[in-house]
């Protein structure tokens, strides 16, 4: 049985009671935001998760940080520091995007080690093995596909990235129209080359019900992939963008309908004005299930800054309603990002994540910043940095700027405003 379908029929799982727990919600308000579709607890039968999460409706605004190794730089042992210093940084989850070495071993290992919930992209998988024991993508068959996201699966993945609304006649409105990046999804593209060599449609799409089968069998939240995002502000909410949404909102009440678990994934690159109305169409369209979005960056010109781009649209859109965001490393656009940029990019996604939280009034999000504020004008440094969202850097920041012992710090010395206001006042 799926949470969703025990939800339907008024039970109240361990998972719903633990993230209930955790967002200071009651165990009912959880299982209603389950059964309606939401909320997601992405937690496989299989995986001994530790620490499961809600991703939703009226809950805390989660972080996703992608690892994974690269066809050119494969190193497990530097993918599981990667790994710890996501869930130590505080990411809710974590995604697998390995491209290179051992796929099962790479994604079984982080599995073992991970106390948070990992996704992944089964269609990297079928591709890659496809070339490799096939000599070419176009060859792979549709079976290959749904064996991967079967076999990743019974290892106990908990939500997968299926790109189920990259369909034929979605792919003609892109084409008709044009883009300047056309598609930048790695997935997307592998199925488009696959579809147009083949003159066949997506099997994701046109075999949904098998997918659903495999996803009931082991409660994997389907995260419905955006193929057509865009990967330029000049692409974004175009008409290939939309026909893809569109399909993915008809795929969720199919979903529902066999109680499985969805959310939908969004852009991409999007300027600052089109940041609340994507969030609009994916829960008008998608029928109020979570949305899963990839920043948004709202600039295409910060190549090494791309987290700070990924921040100020995260926050928009966590502002007005999206649920899920995945962070961007410095790294974006230029490499394999190393450990240091996986722990700036969870940071700043975090940031975005939590400004979101005080716009949507998320329960304890506006107490958490105003005890900062009553620290700040106490001048309680201790509790300030206990505070934080970055307690280690918080302190290591003022033990280098402040080697004596001050009530103020080196910003304003004996100028400071809060003690020479709090004199003035007490007159």
């Amino acid at each position: 049985m799926t949470q969703m379908s025990l939800a339907r029929q008024g039970k109240i799982t361990n998972e719903m009671r633990a993230v209930a727990e955790c967002e200071g919600l009651t165990s009912e308000e959880i299982r209603e935001g389950v059964a309606e579709g939401a909320i997601v607890i992405p937690k496989n039968t299989k995986h001994k998760l530790q620490r499961p999460i809600g991703i939703g409706r009226g809950l805390r605004t989660k972080v996703n940080a992608n690892i994974g190794t690269s066809t050119d730089y494969a190193n497990l042992e530097e993918e599981l520091e990667k790994a710890r210093v996501s869930w130590e940084a505080g990411a809710d989850t974590i995604m697998d995007l390995s491209t290179g070495g051992d796929l099962d071993q790479i994604r079984r290992r982080i599995l073992k080690e991970s106390p948070i919930p990992l996704g992944t992209v089964p269609i990297y998988q079928a591709a890659i093995e496809t070339i490799a024991q096939k000599g070419a993508l176009i060859r792979m068959e549709g079976d290959k596909i749904f064996e991967v996201i079967e076999r990743q699966a019974q290892d106990g993945v908990d939500f997968v990235t299926v790109h189920c609304g990259v369909t034929r006649s979605a792919f003609e409105r892109l084409r008709l129209q044009g883009r300047v990046m056309d598609i930048v999804s790695r997935g997307g593209a592998f199925l488009i080359t696959w579809m147009v060599a083949n003159k066949q449609e997506n099997p994701l799409y046109e075999d949904f019900d098998r997918l659903l089968e495999i996803a009931q069998m082991y409660d994997l939240t389907l995260s419905l992939g955006d193929g057509f995002r865009p990967g330029s502000i000049v692409d974004a909410t175009d008409r290939a963008q939309l026909e893809e949404l569109i399909i993915l909102g008809e795929l969720t009440k199919r979903a529902w309908e066999k109680g499985v678990q969805v959310m939908i994934e969004g852009p991409g690159h999007i300027p600052l004005d089109q940041v609340e109305a994507n969030v609009l169409l994916e829960k008008r369209l998608c029928y109020g299930a979570p949305f899963y979005v990839l920043g948004p960056l709202v600039t295409d010109i910060a190549p090494g800054y791309d987290h700070i781009g990924c921040a100020i649209g995260g926050a928009i859109a966590a502002g007005a309603g999206a649920d899920f965001l995945c962070y961007v490393t410095p790294g974006e656009h230029l490499k394999l990002p190393g450990v240091k940029e996986v722990r700036e990019g969870v940071m700043a996604a975090r940031v975005a994540a939590h400004a979101g939280d005080l716009v949507k009034g998320v329960k304890g999000a506006w107490d958490w910043d105003q005890k900062m504020s009553e620290a700040r004008k106490k001048l309680d440094w201790e509790e300030q940095i206990r505070l934080s969202l970055d307690p280690e850097l918080a302190r290591r920041a003022r033990e280098e700027s402040q080697p004596k012992l001050s009530d103020v710090c080196t910003m304003c010395g004996e100028y400071c405003a809060v003690k020479l206001v709090e004199k003035t006042l007490k007159g």
